[in-house]
């Protein structure tokens, strides 16, 4: 298994990978376990270079390092072309190569004779053996060359194969080859060589990962890919949905690390969380709904067996299963988020259908539990009479100046403060937070990590409020047809939620989930400053 998420990946529209970005992400790579890390071009940019010195500072327990490049340049000496040199001077265990296999390329891009080209990869895959390094060929553009010109296609794999390659991949460079054609293709070429053949997809036809599946189950034994599918124009092969697949549906061992499966959706968020990419809750294995049931009827079902719609346990790929409260859901959802909370209870009770019936029509004016199920969740509560009730009576007042700077003051249970900053409603939220404190001390470690408000059709405001304790993090909402109102009524919600999951589950806000890999605090940090 070969990841790309440092080469091909950060080639991203909208990517730009510091040095500090990609020592983490290999130390991530790493950690999972995967077989080779393509870091980066050393001959592109002085980072890249610099990063496979800092590297081996960390002494990987898992992956290989490879370094990536060109064959070399035509009408050239290969042990004069500074591309190829570039290689060795980074002192890998493996260098990624990657050659013309489609003749229009070689005719209209480098602009040589089909030997020429041939010679091109012949030399430089020789040279870089004879240094001692493990090669992995990438035959660009195979499966277009294949089925424009197939002689030529596998003359260029049986150089590379000549010329000592470790593995030769198939490459669908512009990612439109389907998955039928990849299978057969790639099961011509297996049936016709004596060594490793690999795949690596792009996903501009959206079959990046399909293809990539065919491509083992045609006999492929070396898959490449990103985490998380990032890369060039509509992105590559995404591993993190390959490497399970493989693992629990195909049977096939995919990571060094035996555990490493179970860190998948942790890796998956680091990876986005260093690439400041907001991530896919939709995402297959590792998104926040992957595992998420909504309708009643599923989740009586679920409960009763996971298997009726769940096709793994998420815990293999570290993640979790989750009801979510609706206007959809039924008595069955209720009961199991109440579970959690130790609190057993018939589904029958006509309380559960009282709350059900406040979550219908709560849902119905506007709310949108789906991302706020901590506001619907508190619903439930109320009505079993668990909830703290900190905001039994309230008010506030907003003041904007011709200055710009905003006052909030309120009043909550008897405790009163104000706030003033250039946003109203910022200035609300801060009022609210230093009120409450004064009634709850802790509430004063409460971070509100964002506040998200729209407009809807009848005039209704519904605000949004995440906020987060010790690392665990809930999302609340308020409706009404006044702004501040709405927003007043999501943080109240935000701040009785805590309350009440501290006495419920005092184990939610401790900090006892620590990251896999604590990547905020590398050594080779100092290193990094200085080079600023």
């Amino acid at each position: 298994m070969l990841d790309t998420t440092l080469r091909d990946g950060a080639q991203t529209t909208g990517i730009s990978l510091s040095l500090e970005d990609k020592i983490k992400i290999a130390l991530l790579l790493d950690e999972l376990g995967v077989d080779y890390i393509e870091a980066g071009w050393p001959a592109s940019n002085p980072k890249d270079s610099e990063f496979f010195r800092i590297i081996k500072r960390y002494g990987l327990s898992h992956s290989k390092i490879g370094a990536f490049g060109s064959t070399r340049k035509k009408d050239a000496k290969v042990h004069e072309d500074e591309n190829v040199n570039a290689i060795i001077k980074a002192d890998v265990d493996v260098a990624i190569i990657f050659g013309k296999s489609w003749s229009l390329h070689v005719s209209e891009v480098l602009r040589v004779t089909k030997e020429e080209n041939i010679d091109m990869i012949y030399d430089t895959l020789s040279y870089l053996r004879s240094h001692g390094i493990e090669v992995i060929f990438d035959a660009e553009h195979f499966y277009q060359g294949f089925k424009e010109d197939p002689d030529y296609a596998l003359d260029v794999v049986k150089t590379a194969v000549e010329a000592r390659a470790h593995c030769v991949v198939l490459c669908d460079t512009n990612g439109g080859t389907t998955p039928l054609e990849v299978f057969e293709i790639t099961k011509y070429v297996v049936s016709r060589f004596n060594t490793v053949i690999g795949v690596h997809m792009h996903n501009d036809i959206g079959c990046a990962v399909a293809n990539s599946l065919m491509g083992v189950a045609a006999g492929a034994r070396h898959v490449q890919g990103t985490i998380n599918g990032i890369g060039e124009r509509t992105g590559n092969a995404d591993l993190v949905q390959i490497l399970p697949t493989l693992k629990y549906k195909m049977g096939f061992n995919v990571l060094r690390n035996p555990n490493g499966l179970k860190m998948l959706k942790e890796v998956s968020k680091r990876v986005y969380e260093v690439l400041k990419i907001k991530p896919n809750p939709y995402q297959p294995y590792v998104g926040d709904n992957a595992f998420a049931h909504k309708a009643g009827v599923h989740v009586d079902a679920v409960l009763k067996n996971p298997k009726t719609y769940e096709h793994i346990d998420p815990e293999l790929v570290g993640n979790t299963r989750k009801f979510v409260l609706s206007d959809l859901s039924g008595s069955s959802s209720i009961v199991a988020h109440l579970k959690e909370l130790n609190i057993n209870i018939d589904k029958k009770d006509p309380r559960i259908r009282s709350a059900l019936a406040k979550i219908k029509e709560l849902e119905h004016n506007g709310y949108s539990f789906d991302t706020a199920p901590a506001s619907a969740l508190l619903v439930v509560l109320r009505e079993l009479g668990h909830s703290s009730n900190l905001a039994t009576s309230y008010n506030w007042r907003v003041f904007v100046d011709s200055s710009g700077l905003s006052v909030a003051v309120v009043d909550l249970g008897g405790a009163s403060a104000k706030s003033i900053t250039i946003d109203a409603v910022e200035s609300m939220v801060r009022a609210f937070i230093e009120a409450a404190s004064r009634l709850n001390t802790e509430i004063a470690k409460i971070r509100i990590t964002k506040v998200n408000i729209e407009k809807l059709y009848n005039n209704m405001f519904r605000a949004t409020i995440e906020a987060s304790y010790n690392g665990y993090r809930w999302s609340c909402q308020g409706v009404s047809i006044n702004v501040f109102e709405a927003v007043a009524r999501g943080v109240l919600d935000s701040l009785d939620y805590f309350l009440t999951m501290a006495r419920l589950r005092p184990d939610l806000f401790n900090s006892q989930n620590q990251n896999i890999l604590n990547i905020s605090s590398l050594p080779m940090l100092g290193v990094l400053n200085h080079e600023k």
